[in-house]
C-alpha cells in the first residue's frame, strides 16, 4: 500500500467543522509515517475530478473529512477499487460513520483510527447501493452507503431545498410541516429481485444500505451493510395522525413494529411513482423510476 494519502475535505461540512478537522487528522496521519495531499475542489464535480485522479495515479487511502455528502463524493470515486476510505465524521448528519460505528465529532480520535487501520491492514468489505434511471441498468450508476428514500421524506427534502429561508435545519422543520398540511400517500410500484410487481400506496419507501438517515432516523434500523441485501422499509397508507404518531418512533427504530410498516430483503429493487424524487445519503438522484442493486463488496472501509 503506498504511503501517500489523500485527505477529501469538504471545508463548510458541520458549520466550518470540516475545515478544523482537517489539521487534526492530517497530523494523526504524518505521526504515523503517511504523507498526506489535500483535495478541496472548486466545487464537487472538481473534487470529484481530482479526487479520481489521485486513485488513478496510486493513493494508498482516501480520507473523507466532512459528513455525508463529502463520503456520498468519495464514493463516487473509491467503490471497485482497492483503495480504501477512512472517514473523518464531522459534518451535520454523519449517518454513513454512524451505520459504521466510526467515531463522529471526533477528528483527531478519528484519524488515529485510519491512521492505526491503514498501518494494521484493517479493513472492513462492506456493500454499497448503486442506482441508475430504472430501465438504463445500474451500472455506471450513482453509488451510496446508507439510505435511498422515497416518498413524503424526499417531498420535504424537495420544499426545503427550495426555501432560502430560514437557514439551518430549521426550514426542514417547516417543510415538514408544510406537507404534512398536503398529505395524501402516493402510488407506488415496487419490484423485488425482478419478482411480481407490489401496487401499493405507501407514505413513503426507504431502501437501505445502513440503518439511518437525516443524522440519525433510524428508519432502516435492522439493516446489515455487509449482507448483500437491502432492508426495503414501505410504510403504508398512513393518515397525518398516525404519521404523526409513529414519526417519533424512527429515532429508536421502533416504527418497524407498527401494522402500517412493512420490511422487505432484496438484493435489487425498482421504485415508480409519478411526481417523486428520490434521494440517496441525502443528495438528490432524480425523479422516480430507479431501480438500485445491492453490490456486495464494493469498498473497502478503514474500520
Amino acid at each position: 500500500m503506498s504511503a501517500d494519502i489523500t485527505l477529501l475535505v469538504n471545508p463548510t461540512a458541520g458549520r466550518g467543522r470540516g475545515a478544523h478537522a482537517a489539521q487534526p487528522a492530517a497530523s494523526a496521519l504524518r505521526a504515523a509515517g503517511f504523507s498526506v495531499r489535500t483535495v478541496l475542489g472548486a466545487d464537487a464535480g472538481d473534487a470529484l475530478a481530482r479526487l479520481r485522479t489521485a486513485v488513478r495515479e496510486g493513493t494508498g487511502a482516501v480520507i473523507a473529512v466532512g459528513g455525508d455528502g463529502v463520503v456520498s463524493l468519495a464514493l463516487q470515486a473509491l467503490a471497485g477499487t482497492l483503495v480504501p476510505l477512512g472517514v473523518i465524521a464531522v459534518g451535520t448528519g454523519n449517518d454513513f460513520a454512524r451505520a459504521m460505528g466510526l467515531p463522529v465529532g471526533e477528528p483527531a480520535r478519528a484519524g488515529r483510527l485510519a491512521a492505526e487501520a491503514l498501518k494494521e491492514g484493517r479493513i472492513r468489505e462492506i456493500d454499497l447501493g448503486r442506482v441508475a434511471q430504472a430501465g438504463a441498468g445500474a451500472e455506471g450508476g450513482t453509488w451510496y452507503g446508507t439510505v435511498l428514500c422515497s416518498g413524503f421524506d424526499s417531498r420535504v427534502n424537495d420544499r426545503g431545498n427550495r426555501m432560502r429561508l430560514p437557514a439551518g435545519r430549521f426550514k426542514y422543520d417547516l417543510a415538514m410541516l408544510a406537507e404534512l398540511a398536503a398529505f395524501r400517500p402516493f402510488p407506488y410500484r415496487i419490484t423485488l429481485d425482478g419478482g411480481p410487481v407490489i401496487e401499493t400506496e405507501a407514505t413513503l419507501v426507504a431502501v437501505g444500505n445502513g440503518s439511518s438517515y437525516g443524522g440519525g432516523m433510524r428508519i432502516c434500523a435492522d439493516a446489515v451493510p455487509d449482507d448483500g441485501l437491502f432492508d426495503v422499509v414501505v410504510v403504508g397508507d398512513c393518515s397525518r395522525a398516525t404519521l404523526l404518531k409513529v414519526f417519533p418512533q424512527v429515532y429508536k427504530g421502533t416504527h418497524l413494529s407498527h401494522p402500517k410498516v412493512t420490511v422487505h430483503r432484496a438484493a435489487k429493487i425498482t421504485l415508480e411513482a409519478a411526481g417523486i424524487t428520490a434521494y440517496a445519503d441525502g443528495e438528490p438522484l432524480g425523479p422516480l423510476p430507479v431501480s438500485a442493486d445491492c453490490v456486495p463488496g464494493a469498498l473497502r472501509l478503514l474500520a
